[in-house]
């Protein structure tokens, strides 16, 4: 089915249990003054390193504007770095060819934020599951029908004769996005990447759609890479949290240990924007951190947080960027706190 996609050569000395390996990435993107001369750069994502190993689910967290989502469309093949490189199964897919990303793509999956919108309003759920197997030059329709029948199972869309023939519209939230999370597993990816993929649906139904990742994470031992701004769901998904603000990350380590001993004053914040369920806790003031996240076009130097922290040390974070301390088992910050 997949003859026509070239297998790139690996690049030596990747570790074996390493899917996914992003090294110093930096995607800026140009700023041109009435179209001709570049008048500057946005930095989204300005040297970002991390693993993902092979079976493990890792959440990506920071607010709007911090660079996840451009690290995640780099990750995807859709936009280039302009320094660093992506090893996926020992391969540098930085800079693959057209044939070569046709490769990537058969082994990533991704399941988009908004599930209505992901969707062809004028294909059937028959229609727009068989549309990737044609790409992939499945070209055994009795196959494709059988490979459609057995996605919509996985997701619990049972019976399947009730949904095949259905249109988008006349689909719930909830199905929706079972769809799109069929289409996503189709081809039996290694890697899943989720955008947000609880973010516009209904409390009621999040947990059930994160659940149902987990069990096709763990059934099909995948790597999963989830985009997200709500760290209250990161706990019944992810092994490891990576916080990132204003282009870089700031923290990383597992989950339960950064959720309750986090160290980096930009992750203390983001814990206190958890809405509180407890209604005598509720009524607490909730200290923000002072000012907006900064330019990405002029960031300030230093830790990029400093302008906003109140325990900024005078004569460093505004001068100096922090490298990375150990400050617990596979847990990193970037903060001079821990020098």
């Amino acid at each position: 089915m997949n003859d026509f996609c070239p297998i790139p050569e690996p690049v030596p000395g990747v570790p074996e249990d390493v899917l996914l390996s992003v090294q110093n990435v930096r995607v800026w993107f140009e700023l041109r003054r009435f179209g001709l001369g570049v008048a500057g750069y946005v930095r989204a994502v300005d040297g970002v390193n991390f693993d993902l190993r092979r079976g493990e689910a890792i959440a990506i967290v920071g607010e709007s504007g911090c660079g996840k989502s451009s690290l995640m469309r780099t990750v995807l093949g859709l936009h280039r770095p302009r320094e660093g490189r992506i090893l996926f199964d020992g391969r540098d897919i930085s800079h693959f060819s057209r044939k070569e990303l046709c490769w990537y793509r058969n082994r990533v999956g991704y399941v988009q934020q908004d599930p209505y919108g992901a969707l062809p309003p004028f294909m059937s759920t028959q229609t727009l599951l068989e549309e990737p197997l044609i790409v992939a030059r499945m070209r055994d329709r009795r196959q494709r029908v059988e490979r459609v029948r057995k996605a919509l199972e996985e997701v619990k869309m049972t019976p399947v004769e009730d949904f095949l023939s259905k249109f988008p519209h006349q689909l719930s939230g909830g199905q929706q996005q079972r769809v799109v999370i069929a289409r996503a597993i189709l081809m039996d990816p290694q890697l899943l990447v989720a955008d947000e993929p609880v973010s516009m649906l209904d409390a009621s139904v999040r947990v059930e759609i994160l659940t149902l990742l987990r069990e096709l994470q763990e059934r099909h031992r995948l790597s999963v890479m989830y985009i997200t701004h709500d760290l209250s769901t990161v706990r019944y998904f992810s092994e490891r949290i990576f916080v990132m603000y204003a282009g870089k990350i700031v923290e990383k380590g597992p989950v339960d240990d950064l959720i309750y001993n986090p160290r980096h004053p930009y992750t203390w914040a983001l814990l206190a924007a958890i809405p509180e369920p407890d209604a005598e806790n509720a009524r607490r003031f909730r200290k923000v951190p002072p000012g907006e996240p900064p330019s990405l076009i002029h960031p300030p130097p230093g830790c990029r947080f400093h302008p906003r922290c109140e325990r900024m040390i005078a004569g460093l974070c505004e001068i100096q960027e922090p490298p990375e301390f150990e400050v617990g088992p596979q847990h990193q910050t970037a903060c001079w706190l821990y020098q």
